[in-house]
């Protein structure tokens, strides 16, 4: 009986030395093998955003809405609006499409973008009002970028074709034209406007 028990625990031993080696040690190693592989560096490393003076200033994968330091002469294309009202963290607000707070706060938001943007609220899109499911949705759409277009032109003196050019370089196209909608991504967008 007691060499049938050393016997059974030698092999578990053995077992959890080779399980230890292969999964802790020997895996990790070949998924970041392949992670750097040439043209997948980008992606395993964050798909890190530098800013002109070489500096990460962010991810090409999160969206944080920026917030100008004047109101009024405001240089910056916003972002979807995070349901966590905070941009430190990330999720839904699992509020359905007759929560009367969430109702209240789709007005709210959409009457703060109409007067920025001097439009009517009816000319605001959905995704301006709307959170994305994370809260850091990085893309917009086309149609809440061209609203912004003119504002972001007359702050920071670029003429609006000049802008839209800079827009159209950072649209994102649908995956063989089917899969998925265009979207602006924002964080490239600022980037290229204050460069």
């Amino acid at each position: 009986m007691l060499t049938l028990l050393t016997r059974q625990a030698g092999a578990a031993l053995r077992m959890l030395v080779v399980a230890t080696i292969a999964l802790g040690l020997v895996y990790p190693l070949a998924v970041w093998g392949v992670a750097h592989v040439p043209g997948l560096a980008s992606q395993a490393e964050g798909s890190i955003v530098l800013g002109t003076d070489g500096t990460p200033v962010g991810s090409t994968l999160i969206g944080i809405d920026p917030v100008a330091a004047d109101p009024a002469n405001d240089p910056y294309f916003h972002s979807r609006p995070s349901a966590s009202g905070d941009p430190a963290t990330s999720g839904g607000s699992n509020k359905g499409g007759f929560d009367a707070d969430l109702l209240a706060a789709v007005e709210q938001r959409r009457s703060a973008i109409a007067q920025r943007e001097g439009v009517s609220p009816d000319r605001v899109p959905a995704d301006a009002v709307t959170a994305s499911a994370s809260g850091v949705d990085p893309h917009i759409s086309l149609a809440y970028a061209e609203l912004q277009v003119p504002r972001v032109a007359r702050v920071t003196g670029l003429g609006e074709e000049r802008v839209r050019e800079l827009v159209a370089a950072s649209t994102d196209h649908a995956v063989l034209g089917i899969f998925g909608a265009d979207g602006v991504n924002v964080t490239e967008l600022n980037l290229a406007v204050a460069r």
